[in-house]
């Protein structure tokens, strides 16, 4: 998937999986991706798997819920 793909499997992960407003799930991809948590997927695609958006969902979660 591509990175912006990736970033919306995140969005989508998160707001599904702890019952989360979909504006809540966005606005916390958005501060992650503003602290440069994303910047290796971007630098590396391979790595934007559904198996990493899971991981990412649960990381972008804890620590920016």
């Amino acid at each position: 998937m591509t990175y912006e793909e990736h970033l919306d499997e995140v969005t989508t992960l998160i707001f599904e999986k702890y019952d989360v407003t979909e504006q809540k799930a966005i606005q916390m991809v958005m501060r992650a991706q503003a602290d440069d948590f994303f910047s290796g997927h971007d630098d590396n695609p391979s790595i934007c798997t559904l198996d990493r958006a899971n991981l990412d969902a649960r990381a972008v979660f804890k620590k920016y819920k």
